[in-house]
């Protein structure tokens, strides 16, 4: 596999490879190596160069700044060479949450460090940038976690009678929620269930669209761009709150993810006037996932079923001691689609975590590293520079 070259590649960032856990892994770099380390991680369906316009600001604050491929996604590959996963019937156990933490570690440990300034991720890359921080504060010195709160680890009963039973909730792959969905008028299915089923990798890669137009369509439709997007918080997760998500979210019932998001799909104006994902850069994206498919990706949302991703809960209780913040774009839905996550995230996960460090960007959407990376840029550098007046050591 050849290092990313191209002109979505800029000045100063450097694309190589190295070994990490099981993975020949690529990555993008930027910075002094002998500078504290800052990863980035990023999420779905998104790649190390999602950051491409953080990582040059971020390293002359002075900073050795390395965004990864992760496990699954772009050219990290195998140690035989192959792609990691391109068949829904591949493991899933090497996607769960506590391996893909162990890729972080491992990665900062083939780098040169016993320990990261910061940790930062974005999506589904902020759920393992806060289980890297939970599970190894002595690696990672702070966290930043971008557009999904973390809730924290899964609870186990305290304190109870021996005659007393956990509390049922509600859980996104139960057939009862499944059920409960589908009853609604109109139907609908929730997107982390249609991710982790057979189905979605095929659908996506062979959007009737075709797959850039269907990235172009969900793109936009997750970004400040699509002016439906005016988030709020729900008062439940009861499937009635559920359905006032958008559909690349709470998605109809019989749809496909490109189906669902086809009739929101951006104009031929809108797309010349985005300066934030331009066709070329787009392009990027797609020829990526032409080549390895979406089941790497997909197969995080396989690891989040109750069967694999219930050994989290060992961790039951314990918080996120190192200083912390979360940064999201204010029309981004992903803030509030899991109901009362982002206040237990700052008031109870978090011991660490400012007020002023939670941060909602004017102006942007799910892609806030993307639209509005100059903010981004600022926040985390006030962050960092709050957290550390004296230099991490390497």
């Amino acid at each position: 596999m050849q290092a990313l070259q191209g002109t979505i590649v800029p000045d100063g960032v450097t694309s190589r490879f190295l070994w990490v856990n099981d993975l020949h892994m690529h990555i993008l770099e930027a910075g002094e190596r002998s500078a504290p380390l800052v990863l980035f991680l990023h999420g779905f369906p998104e790649l190390a160069v999602s950051w491409r316009k953080i990582l040059v600001p971020i390293a002359d604050l002075g900073y050795h700044v390395v965004a990864p491929d992760q496990r699954g996604y772009g050219r990290t590959t195998n140690g035989n060479g192959s792609a990691p996963t391109v068949d829904f019937e591949d493991d899933v156990h090497p996607y769960k949450v506590l391996n893909l933490v162990k890729d972080v570690v491992a990665l900062a440990f083939a780098l040169g460090y016993w320990q990261a300034a910061a940790v930062v991720g974005h999506d589904w890359g902020s759920h393992i940038a806060g289980y890297c921080a939970l599970v190894r504060p002595d690696v990672f010195r702070s966290v930043v976690m971008m557009s999904m709160p973390m809730p924290g680890p899964p609870s186990l009963p305290f304190d109870i009678g021996p005659q007393e039973s956990p509390p049922i909730t509600f859980s996104i792959f139960s057939q009862s929620a499944r059920d409960q969905l589908a009853k609604l008028q109109p139907p609908c299915k929730y997107y982390i269930s249609y991710f982790a089923g057979p189905s979605a990798n095929d659908d996506m890669l062979n959007a009737p669209e075709g797959l850039h137009r269907f990235l172009r369509a969900y793109f936009h439709t997750k970004s400040a761009d699509w002016p439906i997007n005016d988030p709020h918080p729900l008062q439940s997760r009861e499937p009635t709150e559920l359905a006032k998500l958008p559909h690349y979210y709470m998605m109809p019932l019989d749809a496909t993810m490109p189906e669902a998001v086809a009739p929101h799909a951006p104009s031929e104006e809108e797309v010349a006037l985005n300066k934030w994902l331009t066709d070329d850069e787009l392009a990027v994206y797609v020829a990526e996932f032409q080549r390895t498919g979406f089941q790497g990706g997909l197969n995080w949302y396989r690891g989040l079923q109750p069967q694999y991703f219930h050994e989290l809960a060992v961790f039951a209780g314990r918080r996120i001691e190192v200083p912390a913040m979360f940064l999201s774009g204010r029309q981004d839905w992903g803030v509030f689609q899991t109901p009362g996550a982002l206040q237990k995230m700052s008031r109870e996960v978090c011991s660490r975590m400012d007020e002023e460090d939670v941060v909602l960007v004017d102006k942007a959407g799910h892609w806030v590293q993307q639209e509005q990376p100059e903010e981004v840029v600022r926040h985390i550098g006030r962050f960092l520079g709050k957290a550390f007046s004296t230099t991490i050591p390497t």
